[in-house]
This record gives structure tokens, sequence and C-alpha cells, in this order.
């Protein structure tokens, strides 16, 4: 017998639960000032210029004195508790070398949460590249070619991108409310809206710990303690089905998932931004699916496009059903989320 999930008692008025018109242009960019990008440029020097393995860099090696509170403040009031996301804007990534560019992310994410794997080599720096690789390879991560990726969560609470280079054509970065589709899906259809509280079988695409499936089974929307999270990845939710063990998707499920994905495409309800040289980009999980156009990138290797990523967990991010732990390793704040990966070997690599 289906057990009946925890669900909101109604439709959800927060200020995560936005449409696109909600929104002021530019209001999400945090434009720096001369003396906040001075102080990051020269903490970033400092750091890389020391004989320090980064990938254990904390706060206390990256001092922001000036534009510290600034962040903890935006990271708080927007990413945390607001519409859920926020771009910092006035960086120059080609004034930095690599191991900078590499000492400068790390060290403002430092200021923001606990660093998380985030696949089965221990990266807790990630690169978003084109390597070639295709999405029907399952066993490839959508972020490794130049196609779309569509709309999905990664498995951490607050993922951040580092633009050093957007592509020549596309690449752009789109975000839709989950909590806005999950009051949609109540309008329109309640009952396609409740399966989608029911745990549902997602491929962990070959990054298979010891002791785990090689798939995990959370629901799409989930409501515990009064927060809303979200958990989504269409293409790994039916790859999954590859394994025997796995039951194919019912008639409601699909459907359920056919209504999620058609309301994130109604640009009423999504946001698209352009990436620039410099933009770091957090985004709360929990309460966004994010997305990526495909794109078409130079043809010279040294332009190509480049992000760096970093998987987070904040000590004070909001409260999650026991059942994340299936993903997250654990439920606790702070310390969850990424790929299951002993500490002893997590790496910060500077080169994808």
């Amino acid at each position: 017998m289906t057990q009946t999930p925890p669900m909101p008692p109604g439709y959800l008025d927060t200020p995560a639960a936005w449409r696109s018109a909600d929104l002021a242009p530019g209001e999400w960019a945090h434009v720096l000032s001369v003396a906040e990008a001075a102080e990051i440029a020269a903490a970033a020097r400092a750091l890389a210029a020391r004989d320090l393995d980064l990938a254990t860099v904390t706060a206390a090696d990256f001092p922001l004195p000036a534009f510290g509170p600034r962040l903890a403040a935006l990271h708080r009031g927007e990413v945390l508790e607001g519409r859920g996301f926020a771009v910092i804007r006035g960086l120059d990534p080609q004034a930095f070398s690599r191991r900078e560019n590499g000492a400068l992310f790390l060290g403002i994410g430092a200021h923001l949460g606990a660093f998380r794997p985030q696949n089965a080599a221990g990266h807790i720096l990630g690169h978003v590249k084109d390597l070639g690789r295709s999405g029907d390879d399952p066993n490839a991560r959508l972020y490794q070619t130049h196609e779309r990726q569509t709309y999905h969560t990664d498995s951490c609470d607050v993922v951040g991108l580092y633009c050093l280079k957007p592509a020549k054509a596309g690449g752009r970065s789109s975000l839709v409310s989950s909590v806005t589709l999950y009051n949609e899906m109540r309008r329109r259809a309640p009952e396609l809206a409740a399966a989608l509280f029911q745990p549902i079988e997602t491929d962990r695409r070959g990054e298979v710990a010891a002791g785990e499936l090689p798939w995990f089974n959370i629901p799409v929307f989930n409501w515990f303690e009064g927060c809303f999270a979200g958990m989504y990845q269409r293409q790994y939710i039916e790859s999954a089905r590859r394994f025997s063990e796995v039951p194919p998707l019912t008639e409601t499920q699909v459907a359920a998932l056919d209504l999620l994905d058609a309301l994130a495409e109604d640009p009423a309800l999504h946001l698209e931004i352009d990436f620039q040289p410099g933009d770091i980009q957090l985004v709360n999980n929990h309460v966004l699916f994010h997305d990526r156009t495909a794109f078409e990138d130079w043809p010279e290797p040294e332009r190509r496009r480049h992000l760096l990523r970093l998987w987070l967990a904040p000590p004070d991010a909001q409260a999650l059903p026991p059942v994340f732990a299936e993903r997250f390793g654990t439920a606790a704040p702070g310390a969850r989320g990424g790929v299951t990966v002993s500490p002893d070997r997590w790496v910060a690599p500077l080169e994808a």
C-alpha cells in the first residue's frame, strides 16, 4: 500500500515562489565596487602564493573584512531565504593565473559553506566544459557535453558557478522556481502534484560508493518541517529504468513529469541569464531547478567555454527530510551533499 507522504497544507507564498515577471531586470546582480574587487583580488593572489593544498582552504585563509559581511548578507537573504539565487559581478578572470582563479573561487566559497565532492574522483573544484562526451552515455554527466542540460538540481544545498570564459553562442543559464512549479501543478492537476511527493528512482550514473545501490529513491517534491525541497533530473530518472530491479514509470508518473517539464519551459515562469566573464552565480537547489542551453564553442581551445563549480553545504541551510541521506550522505546541515568519497581523497584540480 502506498504511504501518503507529507505535503504542504496549501499553496506556498514565499520569496522563492517567483515568476519571471516578478523580478526586476538585474535585481539579482551584485556589482562589486572597485574596492571590493581589489580586496578579493588581493586575497586570491595571497592565497595562491602560499604552499597550501587548495582543497583545504577555509574562510580564515581568505580574509574579506570589507566584502565579507555583504557576501554573508546576500547569501542568507537572497540565496537561502529569498528568491534562491544571486550573481556576483565585476571580477576579471583574465587578470588571474589558473591557480589564482581557483583560489579566488574556493576562498569565496569557504565563506558560504563546506565543500562537497562533485564526482567519484573527489573533486571539490569542478570544471564545467565540453569534454566531447554524449548525454546518451549512461555514465556521462551532462555538464561534460555541449548539449542542453534540461531543468535539474545538483546534489548539494548550494551550487556556485564562476565563469572564466563564456561560449561563442548559447550556454545561457536558466532558472525556474520549483516552489512555483509545485503551486502551478497543485492548481492545475493536484493529483499529479501529489504523485511527485512519492519516492522515484534516479540513476547515480556510475558514481556508486560501496554499499550503495546504483540509484537513489527520493521524491521530486518534498515537505519537511515547514520547508519545501526539490530533487530532479528527468534524464536520470528515465535512465534508472535500465536496471532490472527498477520498475517502469507509471502513467501517472509520466504525466506528472511531463507537466512539470512543460511548466518549467514556460517563459512566464523561468528566467534566462547570460554569463559574463567573472560572474559568480549562487543557486539554492532546494527551491530552484536550473538548466543550461546548448552552446556553440570557439574553435580555439584557449577560448572555449569554461566555468568552475562548487557544491556547498552551508551550516545554516534549511532542514531536509531523512530520505535525502540516500543522496546527500546525511541530512545534517553543513556536512551533507555530494558524491560519497572519503575526505582524504578530496582534491581541487586546476584543470579539467
